[in-house]
């Protein structure tokens, strides 16, 4: 018994009205969808771990208040709020954080 060969999948999309004829992968499929930037979450840009938090959760912050430290590749960086708010934790002295995982909210 001879084996079907899988036809690839195309669709179409219109664009400026000219259509296009398109091969969605299932790598494309699996992707992760865009999502709009929050600049009240401040994400770590950089895997590494939290070596020092210099406010506590619930307080008020400035703008440029360093709030905590995150070390990567032995080099020590700064994580600082991006406006005045109200501070809300979401990692400890100690943890391990990925890259854009949420290290604190402003509110």
């Amino acid at each position: 018994m001879a084996k079907e060969s899988k036809k690839p999948r195309y669709s179409s999309i219109e664009i400026g009205g000219v259509k296009y004829k398109t091969h969605l992968t299932e790598k494309y499929k699996r992707r992760t969808n865009y999502a709009e930037h929050e600049p009240s979450k401040v994400i770590a840009f950089i895997p590494g771990t939290v070596t020092e938090i210099y406010f506590k959760n619930r307080r008020k912050v400035k703008e440029g208040d360093i709030i905590l430290i995150l070390e990567a590749m032995k080099m020590m960086n700064s994580v600082v709020a991006p406006f005045d708010g109200e501070l809300r934790l979401k990692t400890k002295v100690g943890d391990i954080v990925s890259k854009n995982q949420l290290l604190f909210e402003i509110i």
